[in-house]
């Protein structure tokens, strides 16, 4: 483009030459933006006002026709502009943004775009030079970008929120859905996912009530279906469930259903959330049937302590009759049926007792492969010739801490039970294994080695309802007169006591599995006892002091000891015996129950053993405080028979320094 430029200035302001006016004249006096034209010596040659009025603004006055521009500015932005237009004036074209305002004003952002004016020749004649204020562009730029920086920050920070709570979601050990305000599930943790053993995408848009957690569970669905109503209306539903899962199948579940609000108020989605209390109902089941026990327990230990102070005179004196030889053949036959019942009611007892953890033990290392070999043969005439009894003993096996007598009533009432329930005839399997318990073992034992017994049969087996109540007491399913009850409480009362355990698995149909495990021993073997049936010799006698509450008791104790050549003093306290002792009478041997008023029978031992530690002692109970009785006291177990009492005394008078550990 070619122009022709008027050179001189004018009153009227600058203006252009009275040439003919071409386009870039037209766009000089159109614009609003600053223009100028500078020659090649740098000199204004034509401007337009926005130009001068901008310049007066930031530099507080005009330029003029024939000023060298790069010298209207400061020292320092000088050379910059003489650098800038040599360029344009070399023939490039090209755009730049500056700064070249007043910081006292401002500081407004040029956009100057540098372009140089040909002759016809093609020869640079001058450059043009176009300024246009950016600084509100550049403002609304950086308020633009600002703002999307922090609409990114917010994102982010929603994005990260959103993926914690994600990940509590999946990783909660509860189970949580989401559900449209209508039921319809839109989403599910991983728990409650794992349940179904499906993934998300093969529920989602079900109705819930209609998804696999339910579909196992009659009736549930309607449960369900009924607590969504009941949250669409803002309440908060609750209540305890029990489900069939495809995983894991029945369990129990503290189920909630509640509602998701809008600001407004407005219902949003529902929220399903259970959290399993299968575990919990179990310990607190447990917790409750071991009260429950404790509390029977105490119950018939009382009973017992009682029963076994009764059973004393009238096996005495039943006893002393037949030895007597009291009457003729039929006096002596019912003495002897009445001894046979009293044994009986002894045999209740001692059940009892087991069942309440409160008999008289004494473990002792017992070879239990022995044991269970020398019962075979009774065990086998007991069950009957149609069914087969089969004996399986590990090999060397460990001894297992014991007590025989109870053992061997405990493995009896075990066979009986097994035998019972194959009327029709099966197989009863008595094995003993060695086995080492860790944690997490059924048994629920603390970790060691033990000694496992297992009597396992084919017969008809137990329901669940008779298997959850197959321990307690008095619970049988053998008919009115055929059974007490008693068989499984004893074995479960026994294996408690002697730090072991027992566990019955049954099914209808199905047989009946019991193990019963005992802890190992490090003892060596108890020596077998001599016959019980047969009174020993008493070799020493002289005065025994024999102290018991219960006068019934002390009259026949006395009665039995006068028989073996004792002459008897009698005490109905341990402080009445104490004031014999401290009056100066000559005791040979002491005799005493251990559960009396005020003081007991093994405090008044003690007593009397520090004084004298020579004296034979030793204590009749029917009932088992073990914990306060010294576990190597000689003890005899009400009722007793006078064979009983003879092998006791000849026990402590012939080691009478032994117990009470003093």
């Amino acid at each position: 483009m070619i122009v022709t430029l008027c050179k001189r200035p004018s009153a009227e302001g600058p203006r252009l030459s009275n040439s003919p006016i071409s386009l870039w004249e037209n766009i000089v006096l159109s614009t609003q933006s600053p223009i100028c034209v500078f020659d090649t010596e740098f000199r204004l040659i034509a401007f337009n006002q926005a130009h001068n009025d901008e310049f007066f603004r930031v530099n507080g006055y005009y330029t003029k026709i024939g000023d060298v521009f790069p010298d209207l500015f400061v020292p320092e932005q000088a050379p910059v502009m003489r650098a800038l237009m040599a360029r344009a004036l070399a023939g490039e074209s090209f755009t730049i943004v500056e700064d070249f305002g007043n910081p006292a004003l401002g500081t407004p952002y040029w956009e100057i775009t540098y372009t140089p004016l040909r002759d016809e020749t093609g020869k640079v004649i001058a450059a043009f030079h176009f300024a246009q204020d950016i600084g509100a562009r550049l403002r609304a730029e950086a308020e633009r970008q600002t703002l999307e920086h922090r609409v990114a920050e917010q994102t982010k920070e929603l994005l990260e929120n959103r993926a914690r709570l994600r990940t509590i979601f999946e990783t909660s050990f509860g189970f949580q859905a989401l559900l449209t305000k209508q039921g319809i599930l839109i989403d599910a943790n991983a728990t409650s996912l794992a349940a179904i053993a499906l993934p998300l995408e093969a529920v989602v848009g079900k109705p819930f009530w209609e998804t696999p957690w339910f579909s196992m569970t009659p009736g549930i669905s309607d449960v369900v279906q009924a607590a969504i109503h009941r949250a669409m209306t803002g309440e908060i539903v609750r209540r305890e469930v029990h489900v069939n899962l495809p995983v894991g199948g029945w369990r129990w579940f503290d189920f909630a259903m509640r509602p998701i609000h809008n600001p407004d108020g407005s219902l949003m989605a529902l929220v399903a959330e259970a959290v399993e209390t299968t575990e919990r109902r179990a310990a607190e089941e447990a917790l409750r049937q071991s009260q429950k026990l404790e509390a029977m327990g105490q119950l018939t230990g009382g009973v017992a302590h009682d029963f076994n102070n009764l059973l004393v005179p009238i096996m005495g004196s039943l006893d002393l009759l037949r030895r007597t030889g009291f009457g003729g053949e039929r006096e002596q036959r019912l003495i002897d049926g009445g001894l046979k019942a009293a044994d009986r009611a002894r045999t209740l007892v001692q059940r009892l007792l087991a069942f309440g953890r409160r008999q008289p033990l004494r473990p002792s290392a017992i070879d239990m492969a022995q044991l269970v070999k020398g019962m075979a043969d009774i065990i086998a005439r007991t069950s009957g010739p149609n069914i087969a009894v089969t004996v399986d003993i590990g090999n060397a096996l460990p001894l297992a801490r014991a007590d025989a007598n109870q053992l061997e009533i405990a493995i009896l009432n075990l066979c009986v039970n097994a035998r019972d329930a194959m009327a029709d005839g099966g197989t009863l399997t008595i094995s003993v294994e060695a086995e080492t318990v860790g944690p997490g073992h059924i048994s629920k034992l603390p970790s060691g080695r033990y000694v496992r017994l297992g009597i396992d049969d084919t017969g008809i087996g137990m329901t669940p309802e008779t298997l959850a109540r197959a321990i307690e007491p008095f619970y049988s399913t053998k008919g009115v007169g055929k059974g007490t009850g008693l068989g499984l409480s004893m074995v479960h009362g026994l294996a408690a006591q002697l730090g072991g355990a027992l566990s019955i698995d049954s099914a209808p149909d199905a047989g009946t599995r019991v193990k019963l495990w005992l802890p190992e021993s490090t003892e060596a073997a108890t020596p077998a006892a001599p016959d019980a049936t047969v009174q020993p010799a008493i070799t020493a006698t002289g005065v025994a002091l024999l102290v018991d509450d219960e006068d019934t008791v002390r009259m026949t104790a006395a009665d039995m000891l006068a028989e073996l050549g004792y002459r008897v003093v009698e005490a109905s306290s341990a402080e009445a015996a104490l004031s014999l002792i401290e009056a100066g009478n000559a005791i040979d041997l002491l005799i005493t129950d251990h559960l009396m008023p005020g003081m007991s029978g093994t405090e008044l031992a003690r007593i009397v053993r520090r004084r004298n530690p020579a004296l034979p002692i030793l204590l009749i109970s029917g009932f088992a405080e073990v914990a306060e009785i010294a576990p190597d006291l000689p003890r005899l177990v009400k009722p007793f028979h006078q064979v009983e009492l003879a092998r006791s005394v000849v026990a402590v008078t012939a080691a009478p320094n032994l117990g009470l550990g003093i």
